[in-house]
């Protein structure tokens, strides 16, 4: 109880202080009870859900979040200039008494506060504005706005046959997350559409129930290569984000997921490695299950994935979370040339320019999207096909990665 109300009171207090701008601005009765209307209910019904620890983001529930991204973003946004007009006014109201006061004119001093600007006001308006519409953008447009990375990669031992050879890479489906079945088609109609002699998938197909892909296998199902469609499996994969009835109707929905992916046409790789054979060579792909720094279990044994492998054969691995990078595949013994892997969404928003690349997930992770090497090693991270928590995109768009391989 004490959680929900201190939840509600610092929401409410963010209110009142951007309401004050609301007010300077002009808008009418009716508007400004609508607002707090709408800002009550959801900060009750939030600030409950929160506190009983019963908002699910990939639940129905979980709806309600993106409400109050559009609610809190705009505020934070907003708030921090508010602030600073107020520090300006409480100068100037110093500055005033102290000269009176120096001056010896009481009767010129007033307790009024000096007022807010109606210019400020309005820039603080505008200011609010554009993270509002921008998260509207997200939600409508930007989340299906499926965006093609091309990357070359050379190596000085990658075999002759493998010259040019193409990868499309996906990752992060979150099927329970999809709401458009027409924009999910498009999405595999242009990862099809850039003809890769191999697709691999990093993990996350669902976020926590195999029967979430019941309306998407036939769809991707239709993503198909001439060498073939790979698969690992990610964090929210195993169900360990939701409430079973029991251990063993977990480890039900467990193996009915590894069914979902051979219906699919994938072939899941479990700690695991196949060869991929061209013109008489080949590489190795290797699958790890998922191992990452914070996931509630780490099954993924990557010297498990590389036995009996030579250490001279070419070998690029699938691991979902790339912290997996740095803990254990830079310093392994196999020398892994490439791996690909997924995670982070590159958080779903940033900022990504010629000269700029940014998002708050790159506090967490080290690698959080594209191209990074090391120790002449190579890892890309996909930013990801599908959505979580947030149900929309802003600067970081849905990935569909082509690598293609180079013989240096």
């Amino acid at each position: 109880m004490h959680r929900f109300i201190g939840i509600l009171l610092i929401w409410m207090l963010a209110d009142l202080y951007l309401f004050q701008a609301l007010k300077v601005i002009g808008l009418n009765q009716k508007v400004r009870k609508a607002y707090w209307l709408f800002e009550g209910s959801l900060a009750i019904s939030a600030a409950y859900l929160i506190a009983t620890g019963k908002l699910e983001l990939s639940s129905p529930r979980g709806y309600i979040w993106p409400m109050v991204l559009l609610s809190l973003i705009p505020k934070l946004a907003t708030l921090p200039l508010l602030f600073l007009e107020d520090l300006v006014r409480i100068a100037l109201l110093v500055k005033k008494y102290f000269t009176c006061w120096f001056t010896n004119s009481p009767k010129s001093v007033q307790s009024s506060l000096i007022s807010r600007k109606k210019f400020i006001s309005q820039v603080v308006i505008g200011f609010a504005a554009v993270p509002f519409f921008g998260l509207i953008y997200g939600m409508t447009k930007g989340k299906y706005d499926y965006r093609v990375h091309r990357v070359k990669l050379k190596f000085k031992d990658l075999p002759a046959s493998f010259d040019k050879f193409t990868i499309t890479h996906l990752s992060d489906i979150h099927a329970r997350s999809l709401d458009s079945r027409q924009a999910v088609e498009n999405g595999v109609r242009l990862a099809n559409a850039q003809n890769s002699d191999l697709i691999l998938f990093t993990g996350d197909l669902i976020n926590n129930r195999a029967e979430e892909m019941d309306d998407w296998i036939s769809v991707f199902s239709n993503l198909s290569a001439p060498y073939g469609t790979f698969s690992t499996l990610g964090n929210h994969d195993y169900g360990d984000y939701t409430t079973w009835e029991s251990e063993q109707t977990k480890a039900d929905n467990f193996k009915r997921l590894n069914e979902v992916h051979k219906e699919m046409g994938f072939r899941l790789l479990l700690n695991e490695n196949v060869r991929i054979e061209k013109d008489g060579q080949h590489i190795i792909l290797i699958g790890v299950e998922n191992w990452g720094k914070n996931a509630v279990q780490k099954p993924g044994d990557l010297t498990k994935a590389t036995h009996r492998i030579d250490n001279a054969d070419f070998k690029i691995l699938m691991s979902h979370d790339p912290s997996h990078w740095d803990a254990e595949i830079l310093s392994h013994e196999k020398h892994i040339h490439l791996t690909l892997a997924g995670h982070t969404h590159g958080m779903q928003f940033g900022i990504e320019v010629p000269g700029i690349k940014w998002s708050p997930i790159k506090y967490l992770y080290q690698q959080w999207a594209g191209l990074y090497q090391k120790s002449g090693k190579y890892i890309y991270v996909n930013r990801g096909f599908g959505f979580l928590g947030f149900p929309g995109r802003l600067g970081i768009w849905p990935e569909i990665t082509v690598l293609t391989l180079e013989s240096a």
